[in-house]
C-alpha cells in the first residue's frame, strides 16, 4: 500500500474539492528520513541544534570588525529578520499542508511555488551544497577541538590535525546511521543543553580574563581603514548572517506530526530563547574582554601567548562541550544528504529496516561521511570556502527565498507594508550576498599562499 503525506486537513481525502488537493505519494527519503512524528518541542530541539553551534564563537570577531554600535545593531537586526523569515516560510508550508500538499523539503517548496526548475536546478543544489559543506566544516571543527584538548595535555605533541579529524570522523560515521531526523530528538535535547553550557563557559571565561591581572589591553577602535574596512565590515555582516542561518527549515517542519499549524512558531520561540541567551552573551563578553584583538574564534584569545589565560581544567571542560555539540550539529546537517540517498537507493514498499533497505543505507551514508571527512582533512582552510558558500547559499535560502515564496503564495497587497517590507529585505539581502561573495573570494585569494593539502593548522 503506497504511503501518503500526512495532512492536517481532514478534507484532503475528498480530492480537489474547495481547492484541496489529494495527498502525494511519499518516496523513500521522505517516508524513512523525514518521519512526521514529532512535537513542537522536538522541533525546538532540532532548530536550536541547527542554528546554535560553535560558529557563534566567531561573533566577538565580527563585533571587532564593526564596533560596538554596528556590531550589536547587526546582531539584533539579523535575529529579527531571520525569526520573521523563518515564520514566513513556515506559514507557506502550513498553507500548502492545509491544501493537502504538505511540502517536506526545500526543493518541494521551490518546485510547487516557483516551478520545477527552481527546485531541481537552483534551490535543491544550493541546499545540498550548504548542508554538506556544514558537515565538512563540522568535521573540521571537531578535529580542531580534539587537537586543542590534546595540546592542553601534551603541548609538544606531534599528532597532526588530519589525524584528529579522522578520529572525529569515526564518531560521525556511527551517528550517521541513526535512521531518521525524528530519531535525533533526544540527541538534540542534549545538544541544546551543551550549547548553553559551552556558551556559559566562554562568557564566564571572557569576563574572568577581562578582570584578571593578565587582562589584555582593550582597544575598541577599528583596525582597518578604506577598502579593507569596507570588506571587513561586509565579512562581519556575512559572519553574523551565516551564524543565524538554517538551511533546513522545511525538513525540520516535516518532522512535526500533523496538524502542523502553530507548532513551528512555538519551536522557533524555544530556539530564539536559546539564541538570546548564547549569541549576545558570547559576542558582548568576548568583544568586551579582547576588543579589536578578538580572533576568529574567541577560544584562541584565551590561549594567550603560549600561556593559557584560564585554568586547564576549565578549557578542557569547555572543549568537551563543544566537541560533543558539534557532533550533533554535523549529524543534523547530514539529514538532507541522507534523505537524497534514501530516495535514490531505498524501496518505500519495503520495511525501513529490511535487509533490502538497511544495506544501501549503511553503504551510502558511510561513503558520504568518509568523503566529508577526507575533504575536511585535505582542506583545513575550508572556512574560507564556506564563507563563499554562505554568501551564495545561506543568505539566498534564509533571507531571500522565504520573502519571495511568501509574496508569490499569499500575494499581499502592493500598497501594504508586508509586500514592500519583504521586497526590501530580499533586495538588501541580494546585495549583501553579492558583496559578501566578492569579499569571501578576495579573502581566499589573500590566503591562497598559505594553502596546502593536509595542512596542520
Amino acid at each position: 500500500m503506497a504511503a501518503v503525506v500526512p495532512d492536517s486537513s481532514s478534507d484532503s481525502i475528498f480530492g480537489k474539492e474547495n481547492g484541496v488537493h489529494p495527498p502525494k505519494q511519499l518516496d523513500a527519503g521522505a517516508l524513512f528520513v523525514l518521519k512526521s512524528k514529532g512535537s513542537w518541542l522536538h522541533c525546538g530541539y532540532h532548530l536550536t541544534t541547527s542554528i546554535v553551534a560553535p560558529v557563534l564563537l566567531s561573533l566577538p570577531f565580527a563585533l571587532a570588525l564593526l564596533g560596538w554600535v554596528g556590531g550589536v545593531v547587526c546582531l539584533i537586526l539579523a535575529g529579527l529578520v531571520t525569526f520573521y523569515s523563518y515564520n514566513l516560510l513556515s506559514a507557506v508550508l502550513e498553507h500548502h499542508a492545509q491544501l493537502g500538499q504538505r511540502q517536506l523539503r526545500f526543493r518541494d517548496v521551490a518546485s510547487d511555488v516557483l516551478g520545477p526548475r527552481w527546485g531541481k536546478y537552483a534551490v535543491g543544489p544550493l541546499q545540498f551544497g550548504i548542508c554538506y559543506g556544514a558537515v565538512v566544516a563540522g568535521s573540521l571543527l571537531g578535529g580542531q577541538s580534539l587537537k586543542f584538548i590534546y595540546l592542553l595535555h601534551n603541548p609538544n605533541g606531534t599528532m597532526k590535525l588530519y589525524q584528529f579529524i579522522s578520529i572525529f570522523g569515526v564518531l560521525i560515521l556511527f551517528l550517521a546511521q541513526i535512521p531518521s531526523f525524528h530519531s535525533l530528538r533526544h540527541i538534540n535535547l542534549v545538544s541544546l543543553t551543551l550549547c548553553l553550557a559551552f556558551s556559559a563557559c566562554v562568557t564566564a571565561g571572557s569576563i574572568h580574563v577581562g578582570y584578571s591581572k593578565n587582562a589584555p589591553t582593550r582597544d575598541y577602535s577599528l583596525n582597518s581603514s578604506g577598502v579593507n574596512h569596507v570588506f571587513g565590515g561586509v565579512n562581519a555582516v556575512s559572519i553574523i548572517a551565516t551564524t543565524y542561518a538554517c538551511g533546513i527549515i522545511p525538513e525540520i517542519q516535516a518532522t512535526i506530526a500533523p496538524p502542523v499549524k502553530g507548532k513551528m512558531f512555538k519551536g522557533l520561540c524555544v530556539c530564539y530563547s536559546v539564541i538570546l541567551a548564547t549569541f549576545f552573551s558570547v559576542a558582548i563578553s568576548g568583544y568586551w574582554a579582547f576588543g579589536n584583538q578578538a580572533m576568529v574564534t574567541v577560544l584562541s584569545n584565551v590561549m594567550g601567548n603560549g600561556q593559557p589565560l584560564l585554568p586547564t581544567w576549565f578549557l578542557l571542560m569547555t572543549n568537551i562541550f563543544i566537541l560533543l555539540q558539534i557532533s550533533a550539529v554535523t549529524v543534523v546537517y547530514l539529514q538532507p544528504t541522507n534523505e537524497v540517498f534514501e530516495k535514490w537507493f531505498a524501496d518505500p514498499k519495503m520495511d525501513q529496516f529490511s535487509y533490502r533497505n538497511v544495506v544501501p543505507r549503511l553503504i551510502s551514508r558511510s561513503i558520504s561521511v568518509i568523503i566529508g571527512i577526507l575533504i575536511a582533512a585535505m582542506l583545513p582552510f575550508f572556512g574560507d570556502i564556506m564563507a563563499v558558500l554562505g554568501a551564495f547559499g545561506c543568505i539566498p535560502l534564509d533571507f531571500i527565498f522565504p520573502m519571495v515564496v511568501y509574496n508569490v503564495t499569499f500575494k499581499p497587497s502592493k500598497r501594504g507594508l508586508v509586500f514592500w517590507g519583504n521586497t526590501f529585505i530580499a533586495v538588501a539581502s541580494t546585495a549583501l550576498a553579492t558583496v559578501g561573495a566578492i569579499a569571501s573570494i578576495r579573502q581566499i585569494v589573500n590566503d591562497a599562499k598559505a594553502y596546502h593539502l593536509f595542512a596542520n593548522v
